[in-house]
């Protein structure tokens, strides 16, 4: 089992931007990273998520454009860059790591998972 340890939350206002981090250590295999985002009351959703070996990107559709996922294969940490911040951005974030091939958008496709860090965006 791998463990995550996400950073880089705070708060921000509407239209700001921030950074948040999330560093693997382990040694256990992990096909892609993901990020999903929880706000009180809701349901954890998709962000994005990118394949290790050849980078390539998912996005949610509420934060394309918006929202930059890359990765440092060498320091193993995935980083979302958050742009044009809006108030409905506000919620924890988790970084989280599978095996699979597949299904990204989906919580279950993951297997470990980060304890998040939050990210505050006021109006």
């Amino acid at each position: 089992q791998e463990q995550l340890v996400e950073s880089g939350g705070g708060s921000v206002q509407a239209g700001g931007s921030l950074r948040v981090s999330c560093v693997k250590s382990g040694r256990a295999f992990s096909y892609a990273m993901g990020w999903f985002r929880q706000a009180p009351g809701k349901e954890r959703e998709f962000v994005a998520a990118i394949t290790w070996s050849a980078g390539t990107k998912y996005y949610a559709d509420s934060v394309e454009g918006r929202f930059t996922i890359s990765r440092n294969s060498a320091k193993s940490t995935v980083y979302l860059q958050m742009d044009s911040l809006k108030p409905e951005d506000t919620a924890v974030y988790y970084c989280a790591s599978t095996i699979l091939i597949s299904d990204f958008g989906l919580p279950l496709t993951y297997r470990d998972w980060g304890q998040g860090t939050q990210v505050t965006v006021s109006s």
